[in-house]
């Protein structure tokens, strides 16, 4: 009796780590598909940058294009993005800040794969044309956080999402926040400009504060948002800032970026604290 019972627990226990790595290796393959989907998007034969391009927006957008893309570049709005930097789980009075090393390919507006690892806890998070996810494990196997799904049956994700498309782009992808088919640009005062970003009949605004050679330093969107104490979907300040700029394919891009939720309020907490290390703008294979 009891040897049956063994048995039977450890055959239990055999199919539900079978369940686990099988979720895991499809996990891994939807990511690989979208990551090459966003990629096949880049553009095969892009224009180039020139300051005629941008002479007609507000002048703190103009100074920004101005800064951030050297003449002649080649226009591609998919990147590679390799960063190390910190964190975290916690909260604004405990933030247990711990080491993360990350990988994304970024496509405004179309989204994002983010693939993380922190500590015991590794995995990943996006947006694709068949909607948004997250998915994060502990020790890689075992499922610990997991949400989202298609646009039309989460439509709170799938806006919240898009915040981070059109944030992320101001610091890695300048090159798809020229004006077009989902962008637009609004003078808000001297230094201040505010991006426009549509898609999927959603609009999110990013607010980019530039200095006085355009260089960007910070930037502040509202944004749908659930990362409050109620866990409550809510339109809520996010932001940060962005420094340390390096070069990458003909770009001026920041490769220290700290952002948070209620950014310019009291309760502003910086829970990413990324520092790049590489940027790659890749051909479409």
């Amino acid at each position: 009796m009891l040897k049956a019972l063994l048995l039977g627990t450890a055959a239990i226990l055999a199919l539900a780590a079978l369940g686990l790595v099988v979720l895991r290796f499809g996990d891994a393959l939807r990511d690989r598909r979208a990551w090459a989907a966003h990629l096949a998007r880049q553009p095969a034969a892009p224009a180039v940058f020139t300051p005629d391009l941008v002479a007609n927006l507000p002048d703190p957008a103009r100074r920004y294009f101005l800064d951030v893309i050297r003449p002649g570049t080649p226009l591609r709005t998919v990147a590679e993005i390799d960063m190390a930097g910190q964190f975290s789980l916690g909260s604004r009075d405990n933030p247990n800040y711990g080491p993360m090393r990350a990988e994304q390919i970024l496509a405004p507006p179309y989204g994002f794969v983010w693939k993380m690892r922190s500590g015991m806890i590794g995995g990943s998070d996006g947006m694709d044309a068949s909607g948004t996810w997250l998915r994060f494990r502990l020790f890689g196997l075992v499922p610990v956080a997991r949400a989202g799904g298609p646009a039309a049956t989460h439509p709170d994700e799938f806006r919240s999402t898009l915040g981070r498309v059109a944030g992320e782009a101001v610091a890695w992808a300048p090159a798809a926040l020229l004006p077009g088919d989902h962008v637009r640009w609004e003078q808000v005062s001297d230094d201040t400009a505010r991006v426009i970003v549509s898609y999927r009949g959603v609009e999110q605004p990013v607010e980019i504060t530039v200095a006085e050679d355009g260089r960007p330093v910070s930037m502040v969107m509202p944004r749908w948002s659930n990362a409050n104490p109620a866990r409550v979907w809510q339109i809520q300040p996010f932001g940060g800032e962005i420094s340390e700029f390096r070069t990458f394919g003909g770009c001026r891009l920041p490769t220290r970026v700290d952002g948070g939720n209620f950014y310019g309020t009291p309760d502003y907490f910086p829970f990413f604290r990324a520092e790049v290390t590489d940027i790659r703008f890749p051909a479409p294979e």
